[in-house]
């Protein structure tokens, strides 16, 4: 009986080993598949600031697609320098919210609206951006209410912005003297492009140096084009409260797409 059961037990054996090897197969798999769209086609991002307002929320969480302006060594995990510049490379338009690599550092990522392409001559006034010479025409809104992140909000001033391709999203101002409201000219050099956050009074973009900003951003330091708000939370949520995945969450910016 026991002649048996061993033989048995020595059958199952083989089975075993069969199942294991199938199982990391499948994982092994599945990790490349994830890579291979993470690399050609899209990524997550979380957005950690409120430099975006009133469009990007602290706690969004968005999908960038990967291939809208092609691919640099940046658009790999760890920026490898395999090649350089951008191949299947195709402009970005003003007005995109993309991401790309602080150039300083090549590493940290930033999001921005795009204002200033090439060749552009650019000067902010009052908070007014002036285009090659022109004034970007902007409506005032209702005011909006900002939480500054020291326990208390603050109104802020609303407007509409229209770019001269007929582009308008709506922008935050805290007032027309603010640091960055009166700056330039810039004049965009070629193989970059100039950014600026949505929150125009709390964001550190173009318009500061690139020692104490962003500067100009090289044309292969660019991520991808934010395209979707997938998921969002307030800043309570907590990953280790999982009931605050729900009581947080905030649906009606689930699935939004982005202007």
């Amino acid at each position: 009986m026991s002649e048996n059961v061993q033989s048995v037990q020595a059958s199952d054996k083989p089975d075993t080993v069969n199942e294991i090897v199938e199982i990391v197969k499948t994982v092994v798999y599945a990790l490349l598949i994830a890579l291979v769209l993470r690399v050609l086609l899209f990524q997550p991002f979380t957005i950690p600031s409120a430099s975006m307002e009133p469009n990007l929320l602290e706690g969004d969480y968005i999908i960038v697609s990967k291939f809208s302006y092609g691919y640099s060594r940046h658009s790999i995990p760890f920026s490898p320098p395999l090649f350089q510049g951008r191949i299947m490379g195709s402009e970005p338009k003003r007005g995109d919210i993309v991401v790309f690599k602080l150039p300083r550092d090549g590493r940290t990522d930033y999001i921005k609206r795009l204002i200033g392409l090439p060749g552009d001559r650019i000067e902010i006034r009052g908070g007014q951006i002036i285009l090659n010479g022109q004034p970007v025409p902007r409506e005032e809104l209702s005011p909006g209410i900002v939480d500054t992140g020291y326990g208390f909000t603050r109104e802020v001033a609303r407007y509409r912005e229209t770019l001269p391709d007929g582009r308008t999203f709506v922008t935050y101002d805290m007032g027309p003297d603010g640091a960055d409201d009166n700056r330039g000219p810039y004049l965009v050099p070629e193989g970059h492009y100039f950014f600026m956050g949505d929150n125009r009074d709390n964001s550190l973009d173009s318009r500061r140096s690139l020692e104490e900003g962003v500067g100009y951003v090289p044309a292969d330091h660019l991520v991808g084009k934010a395209q979707i708000i997938l998921l969002s939370w307030e800043r309570a949520a907590s990953l280790f409260k999982p009931w605050t995945w729900v009581t947080e969450a905030r649906p009606g910016r689930f699935f939004n797409i982005l202007q």
